[in-house]
């Protein structure tokens, strides 16, 4: 079983938050895939099935941003994932607006749902699909800039860039990190004009 983890904030307050980028990218990733999310289990929306010659699951913690590791965590337990077949979409605010970067391993940088995610896992050395937010404006604290809504500008162009994260995060998971990162690091965000 090679597994995706959404990450991002149950509800519909948060559905356009920036921090929610992970749901809506792993979401097109199921549907890519054709695993449908509809099972509720450990907490967690979870979509399974067969992609790539193998089974594939997709998972939305419910818990909330700051508890994410523990669904993932159970997950991870109950079918004996190892951290290369664990694939974490998710906001970055250390990339501009709109880039995707995939990369194994790392730090936190401050982020709540990554940090929970290392503390159940026992480890940082899963694979990350990262969607750069850019950094927050003059006065605005992270938390605040993460939890606002994207622009309309930026949402209108998200159209086009979450479907793009999305291929690399199946890239990621169904032909390994080192060819996602081949393929998706090298490109600045492409954006029809």
């Amino acid at each position: 079983m090679r597994l995706l983890v959404g990450l991002g904030n149950p509800g519909p307050k948060y559905q356009r938050t920036r921090h929610n980028v992970g749901f809506r990218i792993a979401a097109v990733a199921a549907e890519k895939m054709a695993v449908a999310l509809d099972q509720a289990r450990w907490n967690a929306i979870l979509g399974e099935g067969r992609a790539g010659g193998g089974p594939v699951g997709v998972l939305l913690p419910q818990t909330y941003m700051n508890a994410s590791g523990e669904p993932a965590g159970n997950a991870a337990r109950f079918w004996k994932i190892l951290p290369t077949e664990l694939v974490v979409a998710h906001d970055d605010m250390d990339l501009e607006f709109g880039r995707v970067q995939v990369k194994v391993g790392g730090g936190d940088g401050g982020h709540n749902g990554l940090r929970s995610l290392k503390q159940h896992l026992g480890t940082p050395d899963f694979v990350r699909v990262r969607f750069g937010v850019g950094r927050p404006p003059p006065l605005w604290e992270g938390a605040d800039w993460v939890l606002a809504n994207f622009s309309p500008e930026e949402e209108a162009e998200l159209g086009e860039l979450v479907p793009q994260a999305a291929d690399a995060a199946v890239a990621a998971l169904l032909e390994g990190p080192l060819l996602a990162m081949n393929k998706y690091n090298r490109r600045q965000r492409q954006v029809a004009q």
